[in-house]
């Protein structure tokens, strides 16, 4: 059996749903160890990590990734268990299978091959790994890196194994993410019933404008290298559940991507414009007055790295394997690499197919786990041959 494909099996075997790591760190743990790496299990509330590192010189090349996956959702739906990793039609099965036991596998592998042919690299080698991506992460990469900012260790280089492709291996290499903001608006009316509505304040009737405003909204024009920024509703909840009473109530979730054409105050502050604008209307026109409240959680700022000597070296490695130009992009979710990239790190994310993920009956196809092990392996030995 390849041995990327063999990895990937024993990872895809333990059900690390997050936060759990189901042991997936200590099987990358004992094939980094057999290479020299010295390893530095760090957990951090109910989170497993680890960094380790080869070499202590200058520069230093990271690998990062999770060990931690999304629940498989309902188990009938799948065509074999998600736990039970399958090989099908030239394609292996199982929760994590993409996202990212497959990239991790292919790392190891990777740094396998390059190590034996190199033995003495210039610089050096890390592996970041955390099984706090797939969940809030509050104590995976970003304490981490806490750690390793505080000690004075700079990595350089960092290549996080996220699903980046879209219709071939090779295809996208993401250089950069959207920023995410995540916000909360509570609007207090009066609680009534509806045969009296003089008497009460309908929080549900007063967020139309808001809403249409909110969507109807041009926040900016994008970046060179980025879409415009987005809003999206995520939720929205009043009522009690009788058809009688007039909710005193509402809450709105939603969510900003947001580029690097606008900031995380600017997109507040104008947040906060619409709001108020919209409920001083209200009160002209009903004479009803609401009072709401507004909080916000930031994911992460958004993130770019140049084309630089990484993209060059992953590009030209791309290039040898699959003799596909590449496509630059930072379109997508949130990733790790958000909290790495403002140590002035270079980060990009490349890794199989991302059409399956977090979907039920997830896969890569075999032979693009190996190929992509040989991109990886062909980045060392651009960027770390002696």
């Amino acid at each position: 059996m390849p041995a990327t494909l063999g990895l990937a099996i024993d990872l895809l075997c333990r059900p690390s749903i997050t936060p759990e790591d189901a042991g997936c760190q200590e099987v990358l743990i004992a094939r980094l160890e057999a290479l020299g790496f010295r390893v530095e299990r760090l957990r951090f509330g109910d989170v497993d990590n680890f960094w380790a590192r080869l070499g202590e010189d200058e520069p230093l090349f990271a690998f990062a990734g999770h060990t931690d996956v999304v629940p498989p959702g309902p188990l009938e739906q799948w065509q074999s268990p998600p736990f039970t990793p399958e090989l099908r039609d030239g394609f292996l099965y199982g929760r994590g299978a993409a996202d990212m036991k497959g990239s991790l596998a292919a790392m190891i592998t990777a740094c396998e091959r390059f190590l034996a042919a190199h033995p003495h690299p210039r610089g050096s080698i890390a592996f970041l790994i955390t099984s706090d991506e797939e969940g809030v992460a509050t104590d995976g990469t970003v304490k981490v890196i806490e750690r390793l900012e505080a000690r004075g260790e700079k990595i350089r280089w960092c290549l996080v194994g996220e699903p980046s492709c879209s219709t071939q291996l090779g295809d996208t290499i993401k250089n950069g993410r959207r920023g995410s903001l995540n916000g909360r608006l509570i609007l207090r009316g009066v609680q009534g019933h509806v045969a009296y509505p003089h008497l009460a304040q309908n929080p549900i009737h007063a967020v139309g404008v808001i809403l249409t405003t909110l969507t109807d909204e041009i926040w900016d024009q994008g970046h060179e290298f980025f879409p415009p920024t987005s809003f999206q509703i995520s939720n929205l909840r009043s009522g009690t559940g009788a058809d009688n009473v007039i909710p005193g109530d509402l809450e709105m979730l939603f969510n900003f991507r947001f580029s690097p054409a606008t900031t995380v105050d600017q997109l507040q502050e104008r947040t906060r414009l619409i709001v108020e604008t919209a409920l001083l209307n209200e009160e002209v026109k009903t004479g009803q007055v609401f009072q709401y409240v507004l909080e916000w959680r930031l994911s992460g700022p958004p993130y770019f790295t140049p084309p630089g000597d990484l993209v060059a070296a992953a590009a030209a490695a791309i290039r040898a394997e699959i003799g596909l130009e590449p496509q630059l992009s930072t379109t997508g979710g949130t990733s790790d690499g958000r909290f790495i990239a403002p140590t002035g790190a270079e980060v990009i994310e490349l890794g199989p197919l991302n059409a399956t993920i977090h979907k039920v009956n997830e896969r890569v196809a075999i032979a693009e786990l190996e190929r992509l092990g040989r991109i990886y392996q062909g980045i060392l030995s651009r960027l770390l041959t002696p």
